[in-house]
Parts: structure tokens; C-alpha cells; sequence
């Protein structure tokens, strides 16, 4: 049997959310909307969302820590699909609005391969040592990133594994600023992050350039919402749209049993990305000291970039440049 990852389950909504077709939208890859009504879920309720910990929904691709060939190892989202036929006929089923639970997979060939180095998320459901896949007909998972990988080469940027460092964006000890910095895998292992940056969904966060991209991992969970809305949809709408706190892609509330709850600018019909973000518009300083470590960093990594601007603030996070 394979070994397990990080859970990494579709995070539900806040609010009931339904289906509404967009007629006019006919070369759209997705002719309908997913809208969040004014009803807070079941799941938000259970989980004690009135006492959750709200924080910024980061927007860029899930990763994960943990070890590998004996270290502690970078991990990419890697979902195992179905393949076509399969898919036909899940579709199928879904549209005759039949219960997805009475679905029956053939596992074995089903899916399409995956490579040996896959394991899939924790929470994931066996049968006959078999994983299955979610409601969704997928099964998340995750796979290492190798140095120099080509698939995963933005990924590969942000580690180094010699130094067995990542680069990591947090908040500084002084209240306002940000900070980006060499942080030991071995501290953040077994926790999920967001790779983001130049290369990742668009770049809404406007940093680096393609001649000099910019890349940072973001722990899930690290940017809490100071001021939040309360969880009356009207108030969320004004918070998104009137404060400069509000200009994110979404909140994740943290809840006490572990649950996780979410809500997308989308789910209210609002629009991201946004040409400022505030993310990208808070000051940031480098604090990387490179005599802390051994090894020579490669002239075009990020690493020895990073080094050069040690003790450098920037008054926004998309000001970073490095030198020529």
C-alpha cells in the first residue's frame, strides 16, 4: 500500500451555494456560475465557524512537505483522473442526478497512471487497498519535486535541497511587514503551502517578470484577517469591496476541530484578480544571510538572488527587482 500525504480534501463553502447558467456566455469553457446564497452550510456550522480563524485565501498551487529519499522534500498537487471513457460515464451519471455515492469505479482501469513516486492524500478513502477517488471523480495526491525538475520547474525554484531551505514569504516580527526568507524544510515538514508568483495562475499578484520571475512559498493559514467581516453576506460584500484588507481572492476560516471553510470572491459574483491586491501592496524586507550556509548557490537560482538583497525592504511585495 502507499504511504499517505498531507489532507487535502475540497475545502466546502460558507455559504449553500447553487448553479446558475449563463446563457449569453456560449463560448465560455464554463456557461454557468457556482453563486453562494445568503444560507450558511450545515458543515460551516458544525465546525463552530462564529469561532474560527479567518485568513487570506491565497491564490496559487498547493504543495506540501515532507520526506523523501530520506530528507525532507518539496511535493506538488498531483491529481489522479479519470481517463476518457471513465469520465464519459461519470458524466453521465452525474446528469442523470443519481446519487454519486452509488457510482461504482474500476480502479485498476479507470484512472490514468500516475508515477510511481505518487501518494495520495491522507484523507482519502481505501477499498481492497485501493485509494478512491472524491465526489468529484479525482483523487488528490501529491509527488516529489526533483532539482531541475522540468514539469515542476517553478516549484524546484523555491527549494534547495543541499541547503535543505525554502523560500518562504511570512509575516515580519514587526506589525505591517512583510518578510521573505530562507526557512528550514525540517520546520515547515508535514505542513501545505501555496507556491506563488510570475509563472502561477496568471500572476495576480504582479511579482517578478519573465526575464527575472519571481517565485515564494506561502504556509497555509500564515496571513490571518486582522479586521473580518462578519458572516452576514452583505457585510462580507462590503468588506471585499470597501477596504484595502478586502482586496483578496478569498477567506479560509480555520476552525478548532481541524475543518476547513471557504469563500471565494467568486462565489458573490466579484471579480479577481484585481490590479492591486493587498498582498502585493504591503512593504516586504529580504532576511537572508548566506554565511549561515554551506553550500554555493547557483548563480540564477532565486537563493543567490534573494542573498544579494539581504537587509533590503521594498515598499510593496511586486516592487521586488532584482539587479541586473
Amino acid at each position: 500500500m502507499r504511504r499517505r500525504g498531507a489532507v487535502q480534501r475540497k475545502v466546502p463553502c460558507l455559504f449553500v451555494t447553487e448553479v446558475k447558467e449563463e446563457p449569453s456566455a456560449k463560448r465560455e469553457r464554463q456557461p454557468f456560475k457556482v453563486l453562494a446564497t445568503e444560507a450558511i452550510t450545515g458543515k460551516a456550522l458544525e465546525a463552530d465557524i462564529y469561532n474560527a480563524i479567518p485568513t487570506e485565501k491565497v491564490d496559487g498551487t498547493c504543495c506540501y512537505v515532507t520526506t523523501y529519499k530520506g530528507q525532507p522534500y518539496l511535493w506538488a498537487r498531483m491529481d489522479r483522473k479519470p481517463n476518457k471513457q471513465a469520465e464519459k460515464r461519470f458524466k453521465r451519471f452525474l446528469y442523470s442526478l443519481e446519487d454519486c455515492k452509488e457510482f461504482v469505479w474500476n480502479v485498476e482501469e479507470d484512472f490514468k497512471p500516475v508515477p510511481d513516486t505518487w501518494i495520495p492524500a491522507k484523507d482519502i478513502e481505501f477499498c481492497n487497498g485501493n485509494p478512491l477517488p472524491d465526489e468529484n471523480g479525482h483523487m488528490p495526491g501529491w509527488v516529489p519535486v526533483e532539482k531541475n525538475s522540468k514539469q515542476y520547474c517553478w516549484h524546484s525554484s523555491v527549494v534547495n535541497y543541499e541547503a535543505e531551505i525554502a523560500l518562504v514569504l511570512k509575516h515580519h516580527a514587526d506589525p505591517g511587514l512583510l518578510e521573505i526568507s530562507p526557512v528550514p524544510l525540517s520546520e515547515i515538514l508535514e505542513q501545505t503551502l501555496e507556491l506563488i508568483g510570475t509563472n502561477i495562475n496568471a500572476n495576480p499578484y504582479g511579482l517578478g517578470s519573465k526575464k527575472q520571475p519571481v517565485h515564494l512559498l506561502v504556509p497555509h493559514g500564515a496571513f490571518e484577517i486582522k479586521n473580518p467581516p462578519t458572516l452576514k453576506q452583505t457585510d462580507i460584500v462590503s468588506w471585499f469591496e470597501g477596504c484595502s484588507e478586502g482586496k483578496v481572492e478569498g477567506i479560509v476560516w480555520h476552525c478548532r476541530d481541524g475543518c476547513l471553510i471557504k469563500l471565494h470572491r467568486h462565489h458573490l459574483g466579484l471579480h479577481w484578480p484585481l490590479a492591486e491586491t493587498y498582498l502585493n501592496s504591503q512593504p516586504v524586507v529580504i532576511s537572508f544571510n548566506r554565511t549561515k550556509y554551506d553550500c554555493d548557490f547557483e548563480p540564477k537560482s532565486l537563493f543567490h538572488r534573494f542573498s544579494n538583497l539581504d537587509g533590503q525592504r521594498f515598499d510593496r511585495l511586486k516592487d521586488i527587482k532584482f539587479d541586473a
